[in-house]
Order: structure tokens, then C-alpha cells, then sequence
């Protein structure tokens, strides 16, 4: 069983490698085959990209969408951790704003955007107030579960080394939250990156997620898979530059489960 799995991590990377090229692919064939202008061509794409990008308008949009990606996703966690942390010490709050936590997870996200357009207008704090709302339910969810699974035997381990609550924090706490804080920062910041660009078309004066809708109404599919490629390009970024390194050096210790 041991012995086995280098040799499934190894085919397991070969594939993640394999995996866009054969997408590439098939998306080539696709277009080939169908010979629509609704289907272009990953040559006419990167082409159209490579036209945005010299001129300008893409990274002025990305800009502007990244700033309210970053805004939303900071307060949320801020938010979430501290409410995660207070619901999962305290059993009274807990039971008190429970029904509040499942409302947040399952109200539509749409109706948030715009009762905080029609409450604050069409304002970059209303489109990230809209967006920390959305999530910070799931945030404090996954760390109130986190808080509730601390290990009482390390608890009292630190009580009797009479730990300061700061080095208890540091030292016996956080390690044990920090698989729990990376779930709710991956899976929130998956859900920010959509709901900030759905958010932008309904409300905004700039962005992916406005000019989208402006390729929307054009029929131009060319630029919105431009720009859809330009994004997915910064979420690998994201994944695969900073997520990934940072829980691979915080929890590089597990045993590996693969």
C-alpha cells in the first residue's frame, strides 16, 4: 500500500500536466468540425487576448476586478474566522445564530447585490459588502467546525505548561485550525472570483464581469472567451503559485493521504 503510492502520485501529476493540453484539444476539434462562429477557435482566442491586452482595456479591467476580489475575500475571512471562533466556543451564540448562518448559506446571492445596490447605490463598497456577506456564512462554518474539533488532550497540556493565551494560540491552536482556515480560504475564495463577476454585469462601472456584459450583448464570443481565458490564467496563478506552496509548507508534515 506504502510502496504504491509515489507510483499514483506520479501518474496523478502526469495527468494534471496532460490535462489542459488535451482540453486545448478537444475544444480544437470542436471548432474545426462545427465551424461556428459561436465556437471559436483557441488560435482566434489567444489572438483576440494578445489584441485586449495591447490594448489596454483587459488589464485595466482585471485591475479594478482583482482590487474587489482581494477587498471581499479579506473581509470575509476577518469576519468568518471571528464568528467561526465565537460559535464554536461559546454554545449559547452558537444556538442563537445558527438560523442566521443558515440563512446567509442559502439566501440568493443575487438578493443580497441588490438590496445593497438599492441600500448604498452602485458603489464599489456596495458590491464588496454584497460579496463579504455571501460568504462569510461558509467562512465561519467551516471554522466554527474547526474550533469545535480542537483537541481537548493539547488543551490541557498547555494549562498545565501555564501557556500565555498568545503562545497557546500560536503554538497549540492554530496548527490544529490551519487545514480547517485553508479549506474555507480555497472554497471562498472559488466562490468570489463568480459571484464578484456576476455582481459587476448586474451593477458597475468597469471590471471582467461589466465588460463580459458588454461582449454579452454584442454576440461577441470570441472576446468573452478571451477574457474567460485570461481568468482562468489568474486562478491557476493563484492556485498553483500561492495556494498550493502555502499548504503544501504549512501541512507538509500530514502523512500523505493519495
Amino acid at each position: 500500500m506504502t510502496a504504491g503510492r509515489p507510483r499514483f502520485r506520479q501518474g496523478a501529476g502526469l495527468a494534471e500536466w496532460i490535462s489542459i493540453p488535451l482540453l486545448l484539444l478537444i475544444w480544437h476539434a470542436a471548432a474545426t468540425i462545427l465551424q461556428d462562429p459561436t465556437v471559436p477557435s483557441p488560435v482566434a482566442v489567444v489572438a483576440e487576448l494578445v489584441a485586449q491586452v495591447v490594448d489596454g482595456r483587459l488589464l485595466e479591467d482585471f485591475a479594478k476586478t482583482l482590487a474587489r476580489v482581494a477587498a471581499a475575500f479579506a473581509v470575509s475571512m476577518l469576519l468568518g474566522c471571528a464568528i467561526g471562533a465565537l460559535l464554536g466556543r461559546v454554545r449559547f451564540a452558537d444556538g442563537l445564530f445558527a438560523p442566521w448562518i443558515v440563512i446567509g448559506l442559502n439566501i440568493p446571492a443575487i438578493v443580497v447585490a441588490i438590496v445593497c445596490y438599492i441600500w448604498m447605490g452602485l458603489s464599489e463598497i456596495a458590491l464588496v459588502t454584497a460579496v463579504a456577506i455571501n460568504k462569510t456564512p461558509l467562512v465561519a462554518t467551516t471554522m466554527r467546525e474547526g474550533v469545535r474539533a480542537l483537541s481537548a488532550e493539547y488543551r490541557e497540556l498547555a494549562q498545565v505548561y501555564r501557556m500565555s493565551p498568545w503562545r497557546r494560540l500560536r503554538l497549540v491552536e492554530l496548527p490544529q485550525l490551519m487545514p480547517y482556515l485553508l479549506t474555507a480560504a480555497r472554497t471562498g475564495l472559488s466562490l468570489i472570483w463568480k459571484i464578484v463577476l456576476v455582481f459587476e454585469v448586474l451593477g458597475s462601472d468597469g471590471g471582467v464581469g461589466f465588460r463580459i456584459g458588454i461582449f454579452f450583448g454584442f454576440f461577441d464570443m470570441t472576446a468573452i472567451l478571451a477574457y474567460t481565458l485570461a481568468f482562468i490564467c489568474v486562478v491557476f496563478a493563484v492556485e498553483y503559485g500561492a495556494m498550493r506552496p502555502l499548504e503544501q509548507r504549512i501541512l507538509g508534515w500530514r502523512p500523505a493521504q493519495r
